[in-house]
């Protein structure tokens, strides 16, 4: 008489893994985003990889992330992953300042930013 189980917020072929208070604005983080989506695991890995981009390390370690939710908790063929999704979020701004002259204050703002990504099994066409 418990309760319901929830249902999956994904297919039955997809998997997903989201990383929160990445230290880096939205607008930056979709750059490194965008570079991804849409291909294969392996060949995403190895742009993040090679990427110059400071937050792609943390981008990589999401989708390694999501990669391992599928094959270990969804039982997906790690070879047959695609990046289906991959979409940015605002999270919290720290609120710093600086004095400048004559009494006045400087604002600074220091945001965070979230990612979530969605990989998907399509199966190839040979």
């Amino acid at each position: 008489m418990g309760k319901d189980k929830n249902p999956r917020r994904v297919a039955e072929n997809e998997a997903m893994a989201k990383t929160r208070m990445l230290r880096t604005s939205p607008q930056k983080l979709n750059l490194v985003a965008q570079m991804i989506r849409g291909k294969k695991v392996d060949k995403a890995l190895a742009d993040l990889t090679f990427s110059h981009k400071r937050i792609a390390v943390d981008v990589k370690k999401c989708l390694q992330s999501a990669i391992a939710n599928a094959e270990n908790n969804h039982g997906l063929d790690v070879d047959e992953l695609i990046v289906a999704e991959a979409w940015v979020g605002k999270n919290l701004t720290m609120k710093r300042g600086r004095p400048r002259a004559r009494g006045r204050f400087g604002k600074i703002i220091k945001p965070f930013a979230e990612i979530t990504i969605k990989v998907r099994q399509v199966e190839e066409q040979a």
